[in-house]
């Protein structure tokens, strides 16, 4: 139960750390009131970032389960509520946003991050794996990193793979397009973006250079 809450993100220790939590048999512990102070919530996170709840009535100091059955009602529908929002909180302060996984993508996302400041947006509700990075001047994308399958850009296989699309000179387009490393612009302006895929067939300084290039492109 609540597992969504924290589908696509990867836990940063420093965070959790400076949020409360304490390391007691290589499990990470967190207490907090809830319902007026009516349960105590328990919540233990693995090192690997699994969470897992434990509720106890306060009076009573016996567990409350009803939260994690199928029981319906008013009183237990509040009190998973209230578990939600705690735990929220805990996803938004404590995790980062994890749902690339390949490592050259997870290279230029830190990349990004220490050079511009950067972090991805989420735009799409429907297309959770799709995010882009903008500048804060202009407000323009300079990069997106996609998931997709390798026949949408042209290629014999229906492998997932994760892209990046970046921003280039219209007159530079037609020379950088080859077809097999460099793509036309997925879902973009192919006049003006292209596509790389992020398996390491291109280095990631390249990539890096590149993305330097398309964030002057996107200024004001």
């Amino acid at each position: 139960m609540f597992e969504d809450i924290f589908y696509g993100r990867k836990l940063n220790i420093n965070n959790l750390k400076c949020y409360g939590f304490e390391l007691k048999d290589n499990c990470w512990i967190y207490d907090t009131a809830i319902m007026e102070n009516t349960f105590t919530l328990h919540i233990f996170i693995s090192e690997n970032g699994n969470v897992e709840t434990n509720l106890i009535e306060n009076e009573t100091n016996e567990p409350y389960i009803l939260y994690k059955t199928n029981a319906t009602g008013t009183f237990v529908g509040e009190v998973r509520a209230e578990i939600e929002s705690v735990l929220r909180l805990i996803a938004d302060e404590c995790y980062e946003l994890s749902v690339f996984k390949a490592e050259q993508a997870l290279e230029i996302i830190d990349y990004v991050r220490d050079t511009y400041g950067d972090e991805l947006e989420f735009l799409w509700v429907k297309f959770s794996d799709n995010a882009v990075w903008r500048r804060k001047d202009s407000k323009k994308w300079y990069g997106l990193i996609l998931t997709v399958s390798k026949d949408k850009l042209g290629l014999p296989s229906n492998e997932v793979v994760e892209i990046i699309d970046l921003r280039l000179q219209q007159e530079q387009m037609n020379q950088t397009i080859d077809h097999k490393c460099y793509f036309p612009g997925w879902h973009m302006n192919k006049k003006s973006w292209y596509t790389i895929i992020l398996d390491k067939s291109i280095s990631t300084e390249e990539i890096c250079r590149r993305i330097d290039e398309s964030y002057k492109l996107a200024k004001k």
